[in-house]
């Protein structure tokens, strides 16, 4: 209950009587619950709560979820929801503003209350790790290593970005993975130049530079990595820039700490791209958020308004140059913000360019 617990005390704060949870992610963070193809909602109170959805997940619900949240079967919160108002004396409802409008419209309609839009409250309270879940993406993180340093010894010329993707893959599974939480990229050659380019099957060549990036879940929360590597001796320019991004992406890392603006993160890598001539040539967000999803607060701590680090909060840090026709780098590790500064969870994998 620590977690609801927390969410009750930002209720106290912004003066809402209660707050309705929907959005998957956050209802696997409060309850435990992955039921993604069915209707559910979770109704916090300050003092109680209410967890909706329909018989198919009662039995299994019934097993795992805390006690202390009462289970309501039914395919009809929002007539079930109307009783509990009064004794809880619920007036003002926060919602989460990635509701549906017809949800939205069928509580407007149905309720005698003032529904008040709220945005990332719990994705902001979910950024703050506690030390069970820290523990998962140390986990996930060590055993995507793992897997990632097996496919090293598969990788070779004529070998297909497929068949690399495909390699992790089973390993993963193999190896006490749940699955992965997106697509793994694996770009080669000049493809390398595409930041989310998906594994073809595009035969890879002596001399290209191949860029991998995945992420795998365990116990539910997800790792989030990028190396880089060279089958063969590559073009001096892409040596050039894999070690400017390698430099750029060291900034960054050694200026984390908690009260660091994610503006400031972003510019010191970004400043130091565009100082040795390719500040052009990287085009996304120096990094975001990891836990149960592969993108949580901060989606993107450059550009999230009046974002600082935080305690406990595991950020990822993945500069990039790509350059069309030529190919392209990336490096992305995984940071945990501790008390006092940060440690690089991901750090037992080369960061050096790899030359196979």
């Amino acid at each position: 209950m620590e977690k609801i617990n927390r969410i009750q005390a930002q209720l106290q704060q912004l003066s809402f009587d209660a707050l309705l949870i929907s959005d998957e992610f956050n209802l696997k963070y409060l309850t435990k619950f992955d039921g993604t193809a069915g209707d559910a909602h979770l109704l916090i109170t300050t003092n109680e709560s209410y967890f909706f959805t329909d018989a198919r997940y009662e039995t299994d619900l019934k097993e795992y979820l805390d006690p202390q949240i009462k289970l309501i079967i039914t395919r009809k919160y929002v007539d079930e929801m109307a009783p509990l108002l009064e004794p809880n004396h619920i007036a003002k409802l926060g919602f989460e503003d990635n509701l549906p409008y017809r949800e939205y419209a069928r509580l407007n309609e149905q309720l005698n209350l003032e529904l008040i839009p709220t945005t990332e409250l719990v994705d902001r309270a979910r950024a703050i790790k506690f030390k069970s879940e820290i523990n998962d993406l140390k986990e996930a993180t060590r055993l995507s290593i793992e897997g990632f340093n097996y496919v090293l010894t598969k990788i070779k010329p004529g070998i297909t970005e497929i068949e690399v993707s495909d390699l992790l893959d089973q390993w993963m599974k193999a190896h006490g993975s749940e699955g992965a939480s997106f697509e793994t990229i694996v770009a080669s050659g000049a493809r390398a130049a595409l930041p989310h380019g998906s594994a073809t099957s595009k035969v890879i060549q002596n001399g290209e530079l191949v860029t991998i990036d995945f992420g795998y879940f365990y116990n539910g929360y997800t790792s989030d990595i990028t190396r880089t590597i060279a089958v063969g001796e590559p073009d001096n320019e892409l040596k050039k820039i894999y070690k400017i991004v390698q430099e750029a992406q060291s900034k960054v890392i050694e200026a984390i700490k908690p009260g660091v603006s994610g503006k400031k993160l972003d510019q010191i890598g970004r400043d130091y791209i565009t100082e040795q001539g390719y500040g052009p040539k990287f085009n996304h967000g120096m990094g975001h958020g990891i836990g149960l999803n592969i993108h949580e607060y901060p989606q993107s701590y450059g550009v999230t308004p009046n974002y600082k680090v935080q305690e406990n909060e595991v950020i990822t840090v993945e500069p990039g140059i790509y350059i069309p026709d030529l190919g392209g780098v990336r490096i992305e590790d995984d940071i945990l913000v501790t008390a006092d500064g940060h440690l690089n969870i991901s750090a037992d994998s080369d960061r050096d360019l790899i030359v196979l």
